[in-house]
């Protein structure tokens, strides 16, 4: 999977990947749920790269997600495709807020098709909690590793949930 943008802020997100030999089932509302993450993530982010960037390397970035012995494995290159950093996440303070996150998005589409526009809204609150949480979390991790903002980080946060769906 494969987006570009046009646009020339050094240190922002052009490309991302999702490694899609880890991503080994996913339905019509998650592969929408990548859509419109990616879509927006390109649209606008800010991502810095700390220690490329101490090593000279500018942006904007190509971003591969992959999930690699229970870790995250975010490989950032330039745009000439030379990798710059490789990041590796331990996610097991990810599990959790994963979970929540499909639970309460489950719920969601669930909801869609037979509640109130009210029971809609209220799950719909419930679920931007969740991600929201877990965005905070993501930035946390990435602290001292790559500059980003709480929107950018919502949705790499998305992303990363798409890379741990089991089917």
């Amino acid at each position: 999977m494969t987006e570009s943008a046009s646009t020339s802020t050094d240190y922002r997100i052009a490309q991302i990947d999702l490694d899609e030999e880890t991503i080994i089932w996913r339905n019509a509302d998650i592969e929408q749920e990548r859509r419109i993450a990616i879509f927006d993530l390109i649209e606008d982010n800010t991502f810095k790269p700390l220690r490329a960037v101490e090593r000279g390397a500018t942006g904007p970035y190509h971003l591969k997600l992959a999930v690699r012995d229970g870790r995250l494995l975010m490989t950032v290159a330039n745009t000439d495709g030379v990798m710059v950093e490789e990041l590796l996440l331990g996610l097991a303070r990810f599990r959790r807020p994963i979970r929540e996150y499909f639970a309460i998005c489950d719920s969601y589409y669930q909801a869609i098709r037979k509640a109130t526009a009210m029971e809609i809204e209220t799950i719909d609150m419930a679920r931007r909690g969740v991600h929201n949480r877990a965005a905070e979390l993501l930035l946390e991790r990435l602290e001292g590793k790559v500059e980003t903002d709480f929107a950018t980080a919502r949705r790499l946060f998305t992303l990363i949930c798409v890379l741990h769906i089991k089917g």
